[in-house]
């Protein structure tokens, strides 16, 4: 049984066909689909996570928000889709190296918001190894001064994905108690 129950809303960053939306439907529904069909305005999903920590129990309902990934509708919403967001998962395709480049404009655009908020960025894609052009040394050099976890993750396989929803997790626990 959950000592605390909290309700704490998600927002997926990144450019348009990094897999934000299938990562939300690999965490959520447990399921991937390879036919892309572009997010048009946003979504929300949610799923009821417990996470264990340090002898306490909590209940987060984690509502999941996913947006189109056009800079342009990102500068036109950004201040009603950021608005209380507790977390950030920043998201790149490893296959494109654009798509990391881009990071650090949704990142800035969430901070000015909602401050610093926990953030995780995820290279996503990482089953198409023979295909990546983004690697970890590369990430770790332009995302330095963020102080973030970096995974790789793959919504086709699932790997990372519930580790980096969960992680994500943990870090608004601790912010949570912290205040």
């Amino acid at each position: 049984m959950a000592e605390s129950k909290f309700k704490i809303k998600i927002c997926l960053v990144g450019d348009g066909g990094v897999g934000k939306t299938s990562l939300i439907k690999k965490y959520v529904l447990d399921i991937f689909d390879d036919k892309y069909i572009s997010t048009i305005g946003t979504k929300v999903s949610k799923k009821t996570q417990t996470i264990e920590q340090e002898g306490r129990t909590a209940e987060m309902d984690m509502m999941i928000w996913d947006i189109m990934g056009q800079s342009s509708f990102r500068v036109l919403l950004q201040d009603a889709y950021f608005y209380g967001a507790h977390g950030i998962i920043a998201v790149c395709d490893v296959t494109r190296p654009e798509t990391l480049d881009g990071i650090h404009d949704w990142i800035d655009s969430t901070r000015e918001i909602i401050g610093d908020a926990p953030i995780i960025f995820l290279a996503n894609k990482c089953d198409l190894g023979d295909q990546m052009k983004v690697d970890k040394a590369k990430m770790d050099t332009q995302l330095v001064r963020y102080e973030m976890p970096i995974m790789m993750s793959s919504a086709k396989n699932g790997e990372n994905v519930e580790k980096a929803f969960e992680l994500l997790g943990e870090m608004i626990l601790d912010k949570i108690s912290e205040e």
